[in-house]
């Protein structure tokens, strides 16, 4: 009796053991995950990038921002692309996201390209994270193997967009927010790293040029002749829609020289001179910015890892979200 006991009870162990890895295992991403179901996958979404840049060169870097933009709220679930509804409050209202986050019509592309080969099958979220290491990597950046599993959100999150890292942050803000979501001083001087390509807008650093932190004078820690050189395109209380390199020397080119320029005060972004030129960034991400500066190898793999970090922020996988057939809206809908 006490051995059907014993028997039973080890059998009780085994299932709950079977149970929790079996859970385990719905929660880890993987490399191969479309290797089965749709392994030309990342051969269509570069496909269509690579089309899309034919038109439009700065499809790149607005591609990478938005993994960001979609990671930093409530995970990388693709909630960033889902329009409002009587139900849903779209992301895209946001202050980071409103009239600047862009290349929502190529993900539209790319989903439709990937449906009629694979249908039901990848996720928008998915797709985007295959979308920023394509970007990258054909704009001379580093490559990495981008885990996948991910599911779409059925909600969105304006509240969360509202506290996107943001150009006018401090340092101690963009650490705290870095470090909310799990990502240490490396990943926020790595992933800051993005901001060697593509554009912004004159609105969110004219008040570098000319009335920093309500003083009526300019960031002085810019230098004083990209200062003139960013006050000629971004004239004071004109044209705040006007574009400008994040890096002035090359803007389609994913490679270290940003880092060159935060040293010699040609960072666009407050956020971006913040890493060396804040009080207490020698302490934290100064010495980081300046490796990264001496050696494209160490910011290139830098760089990768934190991609795939920032990728890992709390997605949806086995039974949850759902795979949208419309990367805009739930399913049904």
């Amino acid at each position: 009796m006490l051995s059907n006991y014993s028997a039973s009870l080890s059998s009780v162990v085994l299932t709950i053991f079977a149970v929790l890895l079996l859970r385990g295992s719905e929660a880890q991403l993987s490399s191969t995950f479309y290797d089965r179901t749709c392994p030309n996958v990342s051969a269509i979404v570069t496909s269509v990038i690579k089309q899309a840049h034919q038109s439009d060169v700065r499809i790149y870097a607005s591609l990478t921002r938005l993994f960001f933009h979609d990671c930093f709220v409530q995970g990388c679930d693709g909630s960033l692309f889902l329009d409002s509804t009587p139900t849903i409050q779209s992301e895209k209202s946001a202050p980071a996201n409103n009239n600047s986050a862009r290349g929502f019509p190529v993900v539209d592309n790319i989903k439709a390209a990937i449906e009629n080969v694979c249908p039901g099958v990848v996720s928008c979220a998915d797709i985007l994270a295959l979308a920023s290491e394509a970007s990258v990597d054909l704009s001379g950046g580093p490559s990495w193997s981008v885990l996948l599993g991910r599911r779409d959100s059925t909600t969105a999150n304006l509240a969360s967009a509202m506290n996107l890292p943001s150009p006018f942050d401090t340092l101690s803000k963009l650490r705290s927010k870095f470090s909310n979501v799990g990502l240490s001083d490396t990943d926020l001087v790595a992933l800051s790293g993005a901001h060697t390509f593509g554009r912004a807008q004159c609105r969110f650093f004219n008040q570098r040029l000319y009335n920093f932190n309500n003083t009526g004078r300019p960031d002085p820690t810019l230098d004083t002749t990209y200062l003139a050189t960013l006050q000629q395109s971004c004239p004071k209380n004109a044209n705040l829609n006007g574009l400008n390199n994040l890096d002035p020397t090359t803007p389609n080119k994913f490679d270290k020289n940003y880092y060159s320029n935060v040293e010699n005060k040609r960072g666009l972004l407050q956020s971006d001179q913040e890493l060396l030129s804040s009080s207490d960034a020698a302490s934290t991400t100064a010495p980081i910015v300046n490796s990264f500066a001496s050696s494209k190898s160490t910011f290139f793999r830098a760089f990768a890892t934190s991609m795939i970090n920032m990728g890992n922020i709390s997605p949806l996988t086995g039974s949850r979200g759902e795979i949208r057939s419309n990367c805009r809206k739930i399913n049904g809908s």
